[in-house]
C-alpha cells in the first residue's frame, strides 16, 4: 500500500528500492509504484529534474532526531507539591519529612491518577481532570513509588524521612 501526501509517494514499508549512491536524499517509487508529479526525478516544469540548480521544488522539513526533552531532576527535591505536566510528575523524586501533606496538581489537559506502584500502597487518587488536586499525608518514613494508571510510563517517588 502506498501513501500519498505533501512529500509525494512513499513506500509504506519505508524501504527503498534504489541505491543510496544515486540521487542522495531523493525519493523514488518502489517496484510497482508510479512516479508522482513533483517527485525528484519527475519531468516537466517545476519538478526536480527541471528545477534550476540550487532550488528546491518542494518545501524542506527537518524532523527532530529525538523526542523533546522533558527532563526532571533525578535527585530528591524538598517541598510538598508535585506538578503533573507534559505527561510527567515534577519533581520525579520528592523528599519530605514524616507528617507532611503532599499535593499533586494536574496541569495537563489529559486526566491522570496518582497511584501507589505495587499493591497496598497509600496513594489512590481518582482520575484528576485539568487543575484538579489530590493530597496525601505521609506519616511513616519510607520510599513510596507511584504512577499514573492511565499512563503507566509516568512514574515518580516520594521519599519520607523522620
Amino acid at each position: 500500500m502506498a501513501t500519498v501526501g505533501a512529500l509525494g509517494l512513499l513506500s509504506a514499508c519505508g524501504q527503498s528500492s534504489h541505491s543510496s549512491s544515486t540521487h542522495a536524499g531523493a525519493i523514488t517509487p518502489g517496484q510497482g509504484q508510479h512516479q508522482a508529479a513533483g517527485m525528484p526525478g519527475a519531468s516537466g516544469p517545476g519538478h526536480a529534474a527541471g528545477s534550476a540548480p540550487g532550488t528546491s521544488p518542494t518545501p524542506s522539513m527537518s524532523m527532530p532526531m529525538s523526542p523533546p526533552s522533558t527532563s526532571t531532576p533525578t535527585s530528591p527535591v524538598a517541598g510538598n507539591a508535585v506538578t503533573i505536566k507534559n505527561f510527567a510528575f515534577a519533581p520525579a523524586t520528592l523528599k519530605v519529612k514524616a507528617g507532611t501533606t503532599v499535593t499533586w496538581t494536574n496541569q495537563d489537559t489529559d486526566a491522570h491518577t496518582v497511584t501507589s506502584a505495587g499493591s497496598g500502597g497509600p496513594l489512590h487518587s481518582a482520575a484528576l481532570a485539568t487543575h484538579a488536586t489530590y493530597s496525601h499525608r505521609f506519616t511513616q518514613p519510607g520510599t513510596y513509588h507511584y504512577l499514573c494508571t492511565i499512563h503507566p510510563f509516568m512514574t515518580a517517588t516520594v521519599e519520607v524521612t523522620r
